[in-house]
């Protein structure tokens, strides 16, 4: 439920995203999506959170990054640490739940609805904090991958839920490369 009047923002949590994307078998057209949310209301700000390997050349991130920054997406980035864990085994480490959380807390006065692209259940508190200053919020994520990409506790949290996938129509373009299935 969207009004034209409305302010929206939309948070992007890239990693999560593009995960439930995946998941789906498509890929999103981000000048789709912002084609979308324009439609939908008056799109404040789309704000793309990721991280960027530290000492990394060449990131395969990079294109979509640099694309999105020029194309009327606000970039969060942040260097990603690579590190050992205790088994040995190599860990990257770069969430960015906390720079979207302080961003959406930020603009709350100014807003009507958030619109949230992510399942992680971290940002349950977040929503119900907005939530009591009077700001909707939208959670887009999947049911309908194998294993569902959005915790239980943040759909119910959230004022709608939007379903991915139905979305696909709309803001999503055949992969660019297929997704090989695990064995």
């Amino acid at each position: 439920m969207f009004y034209k009047e409305e302010k929206l923002l939309l948070l992007i949590d890239g990693a999560n995203l593009y995960a439930a994307s995946r998941a789906l078998q498509f890929d999103i057209d981000y000048r789709m999506l912002r084609s979308e949310f324009v439609k939908r209301g008056r799109l404040t700000r789309a704000i793309y959170y990721t991280s960027l390997l530290e000492n990394d050349d060449y990131s395969p991130i990079r294109p979509l990054v640099d694309w999105l920054h020029y194309n009327g997406y606000y970039m969060r980035t942040k260097t990603a640490r690579e590190y050992t864990d205790s088994t040995g085994r190599r860990k990257i480490k770069g969430n960015m739940d906390v720079e979207l959380t302080v961003d959406a807390m930020e603009h709350a006065p100014n807003i009507d609805h958030i619109v949230l692209f992510s399942g992680d259940g971290d940002y349950t508190p977040l929503v119900a904090s907005l939530q009591r200053q009077g700001v909707r919020v939208s959670v887009v994520s999947t049911l309908r991958s194998s294993q569902p990409m959005i915790a239980d506790e943040l759909r119910r949290q959230a004022d709608e839920f939007i379903e991915l996938d139905d979305l696909r129509g709309l803001i999503g373009r055949e992969l660019s490369e297929p997704v090989k299935a695990e064995v």
